[in-house]
C-alpha cells in the first residue's frame, strides 16, 4: 500500500492505494506533507488538487474501496449524485430501493473510505440540515459551498 499526504483547504489529506486503485482518502488536522508522490497515487493527487482549485467536478482515477456488499452498494449510489447537488437520506434510501434503510444508509455513508471522491457530503437531512459527517460538519458545509457557491448579486 502506498500513501501520500497533501495539503488541502480542509486539512491534510491522506491518500492510500496500490495498482488495484485508491482504497482510502481521509482528512485530518495534522500530518506531514509528502515530498514525493509515487506514480500509483499521482492521478488521485492531481485530481484532488484540481477539485480544490475549482477545475474538476468528477474523478476518473481507479478506486478500490473495501467494505461489505451493502456498503459498496451505498457508495456506488453516492457516485450518482451530481456535483453541486444534494440528496436527502430519504431520497437516497429510495434510490437504493428501501425507504426503511435510512439508518443503515447513514451508517454506510459514515464508513465511506473515499473522502470527496465518493461524495457522502452531498447527503443531507430531510429538513435540509447538514447532519452527520465523519470529517466534521464544518468541512461538509465548506464542500457544499465549494461545489455550489452563492453568487453575490449586484444592486446596480
Amino acid at each position: 500500500m502506498e500513501i501520500a499526504h497533501i495539503q488541502t483547504p480542509l486539512g491534510i489529506a491522506q491518500i492510500a492505494g496500490n495498482n488495484n486503485g485508491i482504497s482510502s482518502i481521509s482528512v485530518s488536522d495534522e500530518g506531514t506533507i509528502s515530498t514525493t508522490i509515487t506514480p500509483v497515487l499521482q492521478a488521485a493527487v492531481a485530481q484532488l488538487n484540481e477539485y480544490f482549485e475549482g477545475k474538476r467536478h468528477s474523478f476518473s482515477f481507479k478506486i478500490n474501496p473495501q467494505g461489505t456488499e451493502f456498503q459498496q452498494k451505498v457508495w456506488k449510489a453516492l457516485l450518482d449524485i451530481p456535483y453541486g447537488k444534494t440528496r436527502t437520506y430519504l431520497e437516497q434510501s429510495k434510490v437504493l430501493g428501501d425507504v426503511k434503510a435510512i439508518r443503515a444508509l447513514a451508517s454506510a455513508n459514515g464508513k465511506n473510505p473515499l473522502w470527496i471522491v465518493v461524495p457522502c457530503h452531498r447527503v443531507i437531512g430531510t429538513d435540509g440540515s447538514l447532519t452527520g459527517y465523519a470529517g466534521g460538519l464544518w468541512r461538509k458545509k465548506w464542500l457544499l459551498e465549494h461545489e455550489n457557491p452563492t453568487n453575490q448579486q449586484s444592486l446596480f
